[in-house]
């Protein structure tokens, strides 16, 4: 991280060449060890990465966890990134597939539930923000609610948009599960969003 007591010029220059770089240049800096490279990475995908651990885990504290050890994974690995393929897909999926080994080895615990996206809210009425953020929060709550495998199975096929094929490989199923998981997930989830009167 580039961290000054004074302002300079130059420090300037390099916070400007760091938001305009391609994620791609990123990655080839930060294999060749300059870790602002990879902290500008972190930076961008924080969020996204954040979102892919809360909404399996359940649980903001350990989402935060799961995130963090998401990068260090990630950054150990990037010599086997290949630079041409977007970063943020496998970034994500290195979160995911993190939270899903936490998940197959521990009980999902109840979720409280926190705002935890930053959403674009120029201008909106203040009635239809807190209207789309209450219905985010009831959406959040049922998912949270549902067991880990039906978390997981909802996740991998609405929020990482994976085949029903990759998911049976991602969770090492059958196929036939993966469709039973997702029809049960996904009654399940209608049932508990109709209990609390939630219309999409």
């Amino acid at each position: 991280m580039i961290a000054t007591a004074t302002f300079s010029h130059a420090s300037l220059y390099t916070s400007l060449v760091m938001n305009a770089s391609p994620d791609r240049d990123l990655v080839l800096r930060a294999r060749r060890g300059e870790a602002e490279a990879f902290g500008e990475l972190v930076r961008r995908y924080q969020t996204a990465v954040f979102n892919v651990c809360y909404r399996l885990m359940g649980e903001r504290r350990e989402a935060e966890d799961m995130a963090q050890e998401a990068f260090v994974r990630a950054y150990a690995r990037l010599a086997s990134f290949d630079p041409e393929r977007p970063f943020s897909p496998w970034m994500r999926r290195v979160a995911a597939n993190m939270c899903l080994n936490r998940l197959s080895s521990l009980p999902a615990p109840p979720a409280e539930v926190d705002e935890e996206r930053e959403p674009d809210d120029a201008g909106r009425r203040p009635e239809a923000l807190l209207e789309d953020a209450q219905r985010q929060e009831v959406l959040r709550a049922a998912l949270a609610s549902l067991p880990a495998h039906y978390r997981a199975v909802l996740e991998l096929r609405h929020y990482q948009e994976l085949s029903y094929d990759e998911i049976a490989r991602e969770l090492r199923l059958p196929l036939s599960d993966v469709k039973s998981h997702l029809f049960r997930a996904r009654k399940l989830l209608a049932e508990k969003l109709s209990h609390a009167k939630f219309e999409l």
